[in-house]
């Protein structure tokens, strides 16, 4: 199926929506309660119609063929309050279910979060979202998948369910793998790095950085860190992070035109995003998958929810394939430090405080280039860190 009138809900600044553009799908409305995220989907999206707020919506546009929704991932994400799939925000998802049922054109339902989901609560939030798809029809499947796999250094995992009540998503979320893939050499390339961890924690990534997070609820930025191969550490700036997800520079600067947002609210609306080359897979899967071979897998009865499933009459089965659907090629780290800036004192020695704290064992070489970097950023007293 080759694009076809689309609605997305909680639209964040795009990234579904720009990624199944280049498959034909057009945006009919556009749903998003962010004041920011609503600046940058009237500048780049004019002609689409934009509400606010979910609850608010009576019922979608007629024609619709596609249902799109990153729903809020702030009470299933490990980063977050865990709170579960009946939490504030994340319970949101209830309102797509409720505009499906009120209109039952649409062919395709696309939803997008992180993959703490899978786990949190024992794999609750799953039993509550598949089983509601069940209870108005669909069969359903979902995919972990690697935003690397599409040649971004950013190892970004997220889950892509897909749900039909006329279609078969099996063949469009399984019926491509390439395996997983080495990337990098750590002697070699810029690795990436959670500067903000040190304890529990690295995010270690070569060639790569760890997922672009969303910084803290009072909208203070926290980019990962960058050890160059010349020792110096780095931190992205915000248009690194918007490359690193798939959009052009400066995509989110119309937000800052709004009263009241602040710069480094950027950082929430690229951190939320959904990746751009990830969502754009999806949108030419639907329309070259076809009868695309896949494995139907088997019945899955443990606890934990696997990476990849689909199922109905509430029965999950598990299916063999990675998060890499396909082994784009990989673009160099190096590419996207535009915008960089040396890692504070303050900042370093807080990490190098915290490590001194904890158990974690780190890549060789490592540390002793944090502390030759705080020595050259002219030190720190590590009690005030």
């Amino acid at each position: 199926m080759t694009g076809g009138r689309m609605v997305g809900l909680f639209a964040g600044i795009g990234g579904l929506e720009l990624g199944l553009s280049a498959h034909g799908w057009r945006s009919e409305l556009l749903c998003e309660i962010d004041a920011g995220a609503q600046g940058v989907l009237g500048a780049h999206f004019p002609d689409v119609e934009l509400h606010s707020d979910v609850k608010r919506l009576r019922s979608l546009p007629s024609g619709t063929e596609l249902v799109a929704a990153g729903f809020p991932c702030q009470d299933l994400s490990q980063a977050g309050r865990t709170a579960g799939i009946t939490g504030a925000r994340s319970g949101l998802v209830d309102e797509v279910f409720r505009l499906v049922r009120r209109k039952r054109g649409p062919r395709w339902l696309l939803m997008e979060n992180v993959p703490f989901m899978l786990q949190l609560g024992g794999g609750a939030a799953m039993r509550h979202i598949t089983g509601a798809l069940e209870e108005l029809g669909y069969l359903w499947a979902y995919r972990v998948v690697d935003a690397q796999a599409f040649g971004l250094p950013q190892r970004r995992q997220r889950v892509l369910m897909l749900a039909s009540r006329t279609e078969d998503p099996r063949p469009v979320l399984f019926g491509a793998d390439a395996g997983p893939r080495t990337v990098g050499d750590p002697d070699h390339d810029p690795c990436g790095f959670y500067w903000t961890e040190g304890t529990r924690g690295l995010g270690w990534a070569v060639n790569a950085v760890p997922t672009v997070k969303g910084g803290s609820a009072l909208g203070i930025a926290s980019p990962p860190a960058v050890r160059l191969p010349s020792g110096e550490i780095v931190t992205p700036g915000i248009t690194d992070a918007e490359r690193l997800q798939g959009f052009d520079r400066d995509w989110t600067t119309p937000a800052l035109e709004v009263p009241g947002v602040r710069p480094g609210h950027r950082w929430k609306l690229v951190g939320n995003a959904v990746s751009v080359r990830m969502a754009s897979w999806i949108g030419g899967r639907l329309a070259d998958a076809g009868d695309d071979a896949f494995e139907e897998g088997a019945p899955h009865t443990h606890r934990a929810w696997p990476t990849a499933a689909w199922g109905r009459d509430g029965v999950v089965y598990r299916v063999p394939v990675s998060t890499w659907p396909v082994h784009a090629p990989y673009e160099d780290l190096r590419w996207f430090l535009d915008d960089v800036r040396l890692l504070s004192a303050r900042a370093t020695a807080g990490f190098l405080r915290r490590t001194s704290m904890g158990t974690l064992r780190f890549p060789p070489g490592f540390i002793e280039d944090m502390e030759n970097h705080l020595d050259r950023m002219g030190g720190f007293p590590r009690e005030a860190a």
